[in-house]
């Protein structure tokens, strides 16, 4: 019963446009309500939001959403596409492996899809469509590649990923994303090369090493701050929240060296970061709220008897969860998703024996393919405005870009070393 009322008045919220937060907390209450009175169900759900996000690993989110927010002001973008220019763009389809590589290295170093999509939409998208590339197909390019830097890390959701979970070490979960990130960077560079030779798009001049040389040594001090962040977080120098801090304060040194930042544009970009802040932290809230009312009325114990009960086979039951994932990306934005699905579907793997950082890889890919989705696909909104086209032209080019993130889901899936390996590697 409670189960239905949950589930029937979050659909129903979301068919009205009610806000996915408003609707998450509404639909908690709703469901509170079925058991306890009014007033104790209103003091529950608010105390939960509270005490929820009373957590220390949480401070990394606001620190990591401003230091995406200084890169993408910060020139950045620019140096990293002229670097990735000199090494994929005598490539077939050229440009758009220029537009995966960049997206890879930026957003693993600003660990955010939608400032990827954003701030290399915006360098890439002429550049493309000048060289002769259909509008449509840059932004397809751009709002798959986008997604990558949530697998490569350092990357929010993989931290809320941990605080959902209980504990899975972030240190693991940031080593087991890189190798999964750079075979869906791969396979949407075989892609886009097929593409690119069946509409003849340009292939650009073969770059010198010297020219490597000096790019390379341009975008050499953004590069290094992934060796900053992830390596002091796995020789234990510092904690994932300790990192975010030095990524803030690298970020804007990094910015004021390269004069594309002045003191001026600091009110502008501490007051986007606050706003993006605000917004992730009150779906973080009622998504806990949800969670705990879903824990109070034993349905993740439920769901797990009822797939355990469909079948005690791995393959299946890791099939059966992708597909709810990949139709609960469709609907629901990535960080209420995983405070919500983690507590659910954790219990069955675990007792399959899949290892939680693997499970963790799993659906962070997975739901990476609903930003690119409408009807609330955020890079997928981003990555249209930016191009200035609709929806409807850019489905084309963008199917055989997600057959390539599909193809990568299933892999990663049931290929437990590709994310395993390295976390295995440095003793996590």
């Amino acid at each position: 019963m409670e189960i239905l009322i949950l589930v029937l008045s979050f659909v129903i919220l979301l068919g009205l446009g009610v806000p996915v937060a408003w609707s998450i907390g509404v639909s908690t209450l709703f469901t509170m309500l079925v058991s306890i009175p009014f007033m104790p169900a209103v003091t529950t759900v608010a105390q939960q939001m509270a005490t929820g996000l009373d957590s220390f690993t949480l401070l990394a989110i606001p620190f990591f959403v401003l230091a995406g927010q200084i890169m993408n002001q910060g020139g950045i973008a620019k140096r990293l596409i002229a670097f990735a220019k000199t090494l994929v763009g005598a490539l077939p389809g050229g440009l758009a492996h220029v537009n995966i590589v960049t997206a890879m290295l930026f957003g693993a170093i600003a660990g955010s899809a939608a400032a990827a999509a954003s701030a290399i939409g915006s360098f890439m998208g002429k550049q493309m469509e000048d060289e002769g590339y259909d509008r449509e197909f840059a932004a397809a390019v751009n709002i798959t590649s986008s997604t990558t830097g949530l697998i490569i890390q350092p990357s929010n959701v993989l931290i809320v990923y941990s605080l959902a979970s209980g504990g899975v070490s972030i240190a693991a979960l940031f080593l087991a994303g890189y190798l999964p990130g750079i075979l869906t960077g791969l396979l949407l560079m075989i892609v886009a090369t097929v593409w690119a030779k069946r509409k003849g798009f340009p292939v650009g001049k073969r770059s010198k090493i010297s020219e490597v040389f000096r790019t390379f040594i341009d975008a050499f001090p953004s590069l290094l701050l992934l060796v900053v962040v992830i390596g002091g977080i796995v020789a234990g120098i510092f904690t994932a929240t300790e990192a975010s801090a030095v990524a803030v304060l690298y970020c804007l040194i990094l910015a004021f060296v390269y004069r594309e930042i002045t003191v001026k544009d600091l009110p502008n970009i501490l007051i986007n970061s606050v706003s993006t802040t605000a917004i992730v932290m009150l779906l973080i809230g009622t998504s806990i709220s949800m969670s705990w009312i879903m824990s109070f009325e034993n349905i993740p114990q439920s769901i797990t008897e009822t797939l355990i009960g469909i079948s005690d086979n791995k393959i299946v039951i890791l099939l059966i969860i992708n597909l709810i994932l990949l139709f609960v990306g469709v609907f629901m934005d990535m960080t209420p998703a995983v405070l919500i699905f983690t507590p659910i579907f954790l219990p069955v793997v675990t007792e399959l024996g899949m290892d939680p950082t693997h499970f963790g890889i799993i659906m962070v890919l997975n739901l990476c393919i609903g930003l690119c989705t409408p009807p609330v696909g955020s890079v997928l909104f981003i990555g249209v405005g930016v191009a200035k086209t609709t929806i409807q032209k850019v489905i084309k080019p963008l199917l055989p870009l997600f057959l390539a993130m599909l193809v990568a889901l299933i892999i990663v899936s049931y290929v437990p070393g590709l994310s395993l390996w390295l976390p295995r590697l440095f003793g996590f």
